[in-house]
């Protein structure tokens, strides 16, 4: 087999929730130009102007709009998706997240516990329910989108630092119970991008100013960034490949 075949996804069936944010945008792209038929769930209305966008490019995309801080509306939207993708999936992109900042002895408990629902709940009940399909099915690729908030505390973002170093943790503990059923669970951690999650980080000059002493590509990371990793991590080329955390992040954590 030619290397290149093995990054393809041709034939391929996958959910990407959170697909309409900026990073989740950039994901669905790349694994449907890759070749997979795609759904992408999301809470934004956004979601069926991008699909229709992807597909007057000629890609397999159909959208859901979902609140997946309701579990109820997960496993309506699950459901949906399998529907259209003909009753299985070969990948889950797990991309919904939100932020928010306040002094940590001043964080609403209101805004937490929305935080951890999308950022964690979200991403373990997707994995659980896609996880039984793929179990069924013999196998599967899992992309979780974890965070440098995975490795490093942050500042006034007690909530997001929490819910991302969950979703590491949670990574590797799925990757342990579903690897020997062949299910490679992994996720990516976006360095400092720029996205509407970090609009005020970006317009503050002095915590960008400190950001960049940490990143030697001197840039703010983009979507584009995130694309060949993903289809690597989807395709067969990434088949051991798992349990993994794998920073994007210009070189920020080497610094």
């Amino acid at each position: 087999m030619n290397i290149l075949d093995k990054f393809s996804l041709k034939g391929k069936k996958a959910i990407v929730v959170g697909g309409a944010g900026d990073l989740g945008k950039a994901m669905v792209e790349a694994i449907s130009q890759a070749g997979a038929k795609t759904v992408v769930i999301d809470f934004d209305q956004r979601v069926f102007d991008i699909c229709d966008e992807f597909k007057a490019d000629g890609l397999d995309v159909s959208a859901i709009q979902a609140d997946v801080s309701q579990i109820e509306q997960i496993k309506e939207s699950y459901a949906t998706s399998l529907d259209i993708l003909g009753g299985t999936v070969d990948i889950l992109i797990n991309s919904a997240g939100i932020q928010r900042r306040y002094p940590s002895e001043d964080f609403p408990e209101q805004e937490w516990s929305k935080v951890i629902a999308i950022n964690l709940d979200a991403t373990f009940y997707y994995c659980k329910y896609a996880g039984n399909t793929m179990i069924e099915n013999g196998g599967g690729k899992i992309i979780n989108i974890a965070s440098l908030m995975s490795f490093l505390g942050g500042i006034t973002i007690p909530a997001y630092a929490a819910s991302k170093g969950g979703v590491g943790q949670l990574t590797k503990a799925l990757s342990n119970d579903w690897a020997a059923k062949g299910i490679c669970v992994n996720a990516i951690a976006p360095g400092y991008m720029d996205t509407q999650l970090n609009t005020a980080l970006i317009n503050d000059k002095k915590r960008t100013d400190e950001v960049f002493m940490r990143v030697p590509m001197k840039r703010w990371g983009k979507g584009e960034d995130l694309q060949g990793l993903t289809v690597f991590l989807a395709s067969e080329a990434s088949d051991y490949v798992t349990g993994t955390v794998i920073p994007v992040d210009g070189g920020y954590l080497g610094r």
